[in-house]
């Protein structure tokens, strides 16, 4: 039996509907800005609860040009060592280069751009670091025309030790979260995924990847809106099932070291490449907020190379690299 996308605008060949959608189908901020609080609400209280041992600290803030936000940190907890969740929605004169390097026809715009944004460190090095963010931008027409706006997000996973059963769950996961939009929405992200989050320098990914989308907005706001509030709404289920299987698992000072080295590669990524990074700190965001998301202990050593056969060769020879976890891997954990 054939299948029935529910939205027509992903399938191909559907340019005219996806331009039609967009002008019958105006975005609403508003309503992106209570679904954003709401989630960075409901992921700190699902947070606080497994980790048992620490609250989130909140500051909020406001923004030069207009917006603020709230900034969530945790630190020193049962599972984490240190978790950053933050919500905004800033205004701005004109788009900083970050923004505009792709879409140069909208440089000098004002807009207004919101999100969510996460990084969790665990403290066992057998939890995987993770990231997360759902954004939302939109930018007036000086002409009185209709706005430019699009969504964006994702998340992805940076483990230290890598478990083949943790992968396929993540990936299933995120699979899941798009099967409701269209087939081809998850090998797309995917593969945007394993795309952005390299370190060409170093010629490695930064984890095993996940879902990354932006400039996000071609089937209407109504269905773009779902597809962001559907990925917004897996990470729970993507990440919690494994942080609760590794947590109790043994490790000592081995482990530990090489936790703080994979760290390294982590930080190196957030300033040298990550665009939300750029993004803040062009537009005059809270450097607080912003660099929160670096981990509160890291270790560089120069030119270390892990013994040959070691659990700690395994993750950049079999998992630092793009792969399709969902062909053929073992059955997943289960939550």
């Amino acid at each position: 039996m054939e299948a029935r996308w529910p939205f027509p605008a992903f399938q191909s060949g559907a340019g005219e509907l996806a331009c039609a959608a967009m002008i019958e189908d105006p975005p609403r901020p508003e309503a992106v800005e209570a679904f954003l609080q709401d989630l960075q609400d409901r992921i700190c209280a699902a947070l606080e609860t497994e980790d048992g041992a620490a609250r989130f600290r909140e500051d909020t803030w406001t923004h030069a040009g207009g917006g603020g936000g709230r900034t969530r940190v945790l630190e020193d907890g049962g599972l984490l060592e240190k978790a950053g969740v933050n919500f905004s929605r800033v205004r701005g004169a004109s788009l900083p280069p970050a923004a505009s390097v792709r879409r140069p026809e909208l440089a000098g715009r004002s807009f207004t751009a919101m999100g969510v944004s996460l990084v969790l460190h665990p403290q066992n090095p057998y939890v995987p670091a993770t990231h997360a963010n759902i954004r939302f931008f939109i930018a007036p027409d000086p002409e009185g025309g209709a706005p430019a706006w699009w969504f964006g997000g994702g998340f992805d996973l940076t483990p230290c030790y890598g478990f083949e059963e943790d992968a396929v769950h993540w990936h299933r996961t995120a699979r899941e979260a798009c099967a409701s939009f269209g087939p081809h929405l998850y090998p797309r992200f995917k593969e945007a995924c394993d795309t952005y989050f390299t370190l060409p320098h170093r010629g490695e990914m930064r984890g095993l990847g996940g879902l990354f989308f932006d400039d996000f907005n071609e089937v209407g706001f109504e269905h773009s809106f779902a597809l962001a509030r559907s990925i917004g709404e897996a990470f729970l289920p993507a990440w919690l099932p494994i942080a609760r299987h590794r947590r109790s698992q043994d490790f000592g000072e081995r482990e530990r070291d090489f936790q703080l080295y994979r760290r390294g590669r982590y930080v190196e990524f957030n300033l040298v490449r990550d665009r939300g990074t750029l993004f803040g700190l062009q537009s005059g965001g809270r450097t607080e907020s912003i660099l929160m998301s670096l981990p509160p202990l890291v270790r560089w050593r120069y030119d270390w190379k892990p013994p040959a056969g070691s659990p700690e060769e395994t993750l950049t020879r079999d998992f630092l690299r793009p792969r399709d976890w969902l062909a053929g891997s073992p059955d997943p954990i289960r939550p």
